[in-house]
């Protein structure tokens, strides 16, 4: 079968012993995991794949520089653990889907001799920490190197600098690469199915069936399942309370607010990170396959399906930008935006000093509500999906399913399959660099549904759509601008023209 709604829908007629409620990074992470521990899986998704938190990352895998100071400041051994957890998940990730994850360097600048003795120590201990797994050695700059080998950086009363290493993904498709290894291995995956209700027992009020609708053909399904997971993020407590109405609220969200800018105004391929803010908060200038990501997170905000990011927002991260880089930008220069909400847990705003964000850790926990048997895993964050995966089967073997609790094979497992179908040697190289950043392996395969550019001096071609539509369940148009190409979070006029030239190719 391949990985279109049709033929999932096909598979609905088998029994399944686990759903997964969400098709985020946790939820596919999940999925993979079970199904490779011998488990029959369907996951739900009520919109398309890591439509919401898990493709509105700032796109690193990282260890959490700013968690590791605090974790010293504090002599907190959570956070420490959460920092030594992330860091060795980091090569893992990119080993697995190297074509959608890779290294990155990152400048952190310094304005004084303490700030490069502190964060040249830092980065000295994140290395550490990192063990055999480390990506590359982080390694201490003075002003003139910094000039020499990173002139887009304003260099006025700069003292010199640090150059660490964590890793750059598509957060998007690689989720999407999750799932359809998930399914390639037998588990069934929809999007566009929407959870309505549980059945519970009479007696013992456990999870005994899942009722759904399919958001495009209309239809309700009632399928019988063994267990659920709840791995729906920022909207955790909605399954909760459907599950069981008595149990309280966990969780809380904070804002990530994101600009894109054109290459233009940050060349080379290294980010920054501004560690210090009047504010408190951190902000990355990241490269983004031709663009320029500036970001912030750590925002308190009010849970919505659609966050929109404020104009005090624009004006604060162009602010800071203009600060650091040489040429200056403005907000017509903005190419798009884009806000993700991040899930924190309750208990961890109720332990803080205050209900600042900034000071939570990004660790995750899982739950097993006593009544309905209803398995939630909240927190957490895009490089630890595997882990949070892991734990969560281990959890749901022990405590719902009463079983022995087998290996998780998800840490040397590929996600993208080798493939026999080659692209041509003499493609250009824009489309080849599309092809290939995109879908790896299988590159030669999307090829091969036509070459015909969609739009004169752009990579996109015609054949992906029919390819995008049989085997990646693209459904919308923003499915594909926003999430399988990710255009549409780079330039939203860009995307615009494209969907207009051929609006004719989905119905939506």
């Amino acid at each position: 079968m391949s990985f279109n709604r049709a033929d999932q829908q096909r598979k609905l007629n088998d029994t399944f012993d686990i759903c997964i409620i969400g098709g985020g990074a946790s939820g596919a992470g999940v999925a993979l995991d079970a199904t490779l521990r011998g488990y029959k899986v369907l996951l739900l998704e009520k919109g398309d794949f890591a439509s919401q938190t898990s493709s509105k990352s700032t796109k690193l895998v990282h260890g959490g520089v700013r968690y590791l100071e605090q974790a010293v400041r504090n002599v907190d051994w959570h956070q420490f653990k959460m920092v030594y957890k992330a860091l060795h998940e980091r090569k893992i990730l990119l080993k697995n889907a190297p074509h959608l994850a890779h290294p990155l360097g990152l400048l952190t600048p310094c304005y004084t001799r303490w700030e490069r003795w502190y964060y040249r120590l830092g980065m000295w201990l994140y290395d550490k920490i990192s063990g055999s797994t480390n990506l590359q050695s982080s390694r201490g700059l003075s002003k003139k190197e910094i000039q020499a080998e990173f002139p887009s950086i304003e260099s006025h009363h700069l003292r010199g600098g640090v150059l660490y290493y964590d890793g750059q993904l598509n957060d998007a498709r690689y989720a999407l690469a999750i799932l359809k290894e998930a399914e390639r291995l037998g588990a069934c995956i929809l999007n566009y199915a929407s959870l309505n209700s549980f059945e519970l027992g009479t007696k013992s009020l456990k999870i005994k069936k899942v009722v759904f609708s399919d958001l495009i053909s209309g239809e309700s399904f009632t399928i019988p399942v063994k267990a659920v997971v709840n791995a729906t993020g920022p909207f955790t407590d909605k399954i909760r309370t459907l599950a069981n109405p008595r149990l309280k609220p966990r969780m809380k969200v904070s804002r990530g607010a994101h600009i894109v800018l054109p290459a233009e105004f940050w060349q080379g391929e290294t980010a920054l990170l501004i560690p210090k803010t009047d504010d408190g908060r951190v902000i990355f200038v990241i490269p983004w396959r031709e663009y320029v990501l500036v970001g912030t997170t750590d925002d308190p905000d009010t849970l919505s399906e659609t966050p929109v990011i404020l104009e005090a927002e624009k004006e604060y991260l162009i602010s800071y930008f203009n600060r650091y880089s040489v040429k200056k930008a403005a907000q017509a220069d903005i190419s798009a935006t884009f806000v993700g909400q991040r899930p924190l847990l309750q208990v961890q705003l109720d332990s803080a000093m205050n209900t600042d964000t900034k000071s939570l850790v990004r660790d995750h926990e899982v739950e097993v509500d006593g009544r309905s048997k209803l398995v939630s895993i909240m927190g957490g964050k895009w490089t630890t999906y595997r882990v949070m995966a892991s734990d969560t089967m281990d959890v749901l073997e022990r405590d719902v399913l009463n079983a022995a609790v087998t290996p998780c094979l998800t840490k040397d497992h590929a996600l993208v399959p080798a493939s026999s179908v080659l692209l041509p040697e003499d493609l250009s190289s824009d489309i080849r660099t599309h092809l290939t950043e995109l879908y790896g392996p299988a590159a030669g395969e999307v090829y091969a549904y036509g070459s015909q550019r969609l739009l004169e001096g752009q990579p996109y071609l015609l054949g992906e759509l029919s390819y995008l539509k049989e085997h990646e369940m693209a459904i919308t148009w923003d499915d594909v601008l926003v999430r399988r190409w990710g255009i549409g979070l780079r330039d939203e006029a860009m995307a615009k023209h494209l969907k207009a030239i051929k609006k004719e190719a989905f119905a939506s």
